[in-house]
């Protein structure tokens, strides 16, 4: 009896497999899905998709089945996009039709389709215009934003120096110091370094990110006006959630790629003092003269790939994308890593070099790869605010501060601790001597 209930079992499993792969066969190939490795029942691509490295293992896939393809999370099919020109397409060419939000579990659960990240349709509308007007009035791109910035340069170079050049990990006063910009802008106030209720909001907002990178927030399936005070809540702590943790753990990045490149610090230091000094801070307008400190912010920004798939898309109708029919609801992932990593682009794009956003004779390069904040119509709402902060942050530490490591740079780590859906350096020491 044993060995026949065993026999029935295996049997059962063929046959789910076999009704899988003709299902798949049958909607995958030109003029319908995109091609893409045969799932298995329930569990999908889990062989070929490692939840872990996401990124690299879609790469990989891209390889073989081209830059449109398929695979399944699961028994959910998900369309990946990967390189610049299809990325370009679909989120900015054709902005319309792949500008709604897709699924990811955490949005569902903790926002419930409210707030700017995770809503859709004329509520997604409403409330990110009226966010970007509002922060323009509370001075986003004008200088009363900028002198916030400065402002609080200010009390994370005090803390810096209460290390007295012994070491420290900057996760803690790096975080702080980009959500008070923030609280600065939202309360119109600014709160101490050791304010109970400004810790526990750093802790959960780190907590959030952290689910958002792990494997439980990658696999699992309104009211009439948008603007009552959970949505309003909602979206603010959307703009807290990313507003600080995205910009301080690129900053945090950078400076481990610093300790690391010991020569590039050098460069960028030599460069702040040629062109702003000792006797007064950084400002935005400096920028056009520091095309070196420009060229590394970028190049952070572009190796770290902070998140590499993007935020899921979808498709609200059946929609002809290149020979195939993508049906309404399909999840999209663009993944903005093949933009920042391509090769043609960036020659080397593995190795950290500010010279890919140089010309030959030195000027600052532009490049439509440059694409961390996503692009088209779901670009991120506070990317002015983000390259302000980045810029500032990183030239002021480096004009009072030479950072060094405490152990010998060849010996640092320098790859991310997660890389799910988002690239987090891992945790490392400093020590910051006063220049």
């Amino acid at each position: 009896m044993e060995l026949l209930g065993a026999a029935t079992v295996v049997l059962l499993v063929c046959i789910a497999c076999l009704f899988s792969f003709a299902s798949w066969k049958r909607r995958s190939g030109k003029g319908k899905m995109p091609p893409g490795p045969a799932p298995f029942p329930i569990v999908g691509n889990v062989l070929q998709v490692k939840p872990k490295n996401l990124a690299k293992s879609l790469q990989k896939l891209s390889e073989e089945y081209g830059s449109v393809f398929t695979v399944h999370l699961g028994s959910e099919p998900v369309v990946v996009l990967h390189g610049h020109d299809v990325v370009k397409e679909a989120l900015v060419d054709r902005g319309d039709e792949f500008a709604t939000r897709g699924h990811m579990p955490i949005g569902d659960r903790a926002n419930n389709g409210l707030g700017i990240v995770f809503s859709n349709n004329e509520q997604w509308l409403q409330v990110r215009r009226f966010a970007l007007t509002t922060l323009r009035n509370f001075g986003m791109g004008k200088r009363s934003i900028e002198e916030r910035i400065q402002e609080e340069t200010e009390y994370l170079l005090e803390e810096i120096n209460k290390t007295k050049g012994t070491p420290f990990d900057p996760t803690f006063m790096l975080s702080c110091a980009v959500s008070n910009v923030i609280c600065s802008i939202v309360f119109g106030k600014r709160y101490d370094y050791k304010d109970k209720k400004f810790l526990a909001l750093m802790n959960n907002m780190n907590n959030i990110f952290e689910m958002m990178n792990s494997h439980w927030g990658q696999e699992k399936e309104h009211p009439s006006s948008s603007f009552h005070m959970k949505n309003l809540i909602t979206s603010t702590f959307d703009l807290f959630t990313a507003g600080t943790e995205t910009t301080s753990t690129t900053v945090r990045y950078g400076l481990l790629l610093l300790l690391k490149y010991p020569k590039i610090q050098e460069k960028v230091q030599e460069e702040i003092d040629r062109v702003v000094g000792r006797s007064r801070r950084p400002c935005v307008a400096d920028r056009p003269q520091m095309p070196y400190t420009d060229a590394v912010v970028h190049e952070i920004q572009r190796f770290i790939s902070l998140i590499p798939l993007g935020l899921p898309h979808t498709v609200t109708k059946d929609t002809c994308f290149r020979e195939y029919v993508i049906p309404k609801g399909t999840t999209i992932f663009p993944i903005l890593s093949s933009v920042l990593h391509d090769s043609k682009e960036f020659p080397n794009p593995n190795e950290f070099n500010p010279g890919h956003f140089l010309n030959k004779n030195g000027a600052f390069r532009k490049s439509e790869f440059f694409m961390p904040f996503s692009a088209g119509k779901r670009i991120c709402p506070g990317e002015g605010l983000a390259r302000m902060e980045i810029f500032l942050f990183t030239a002021t530490i480096l004009q009072n501060f030479t950072l060094k490591p405490v152990v010998d740079p060849e010996e640092l780590n320098i790859t991310p601790t997660l890389s799910g859906t988002g690239n987090v350096p891992p945790a490392y020491q400093l020590c910051a001597l006063p220049r």
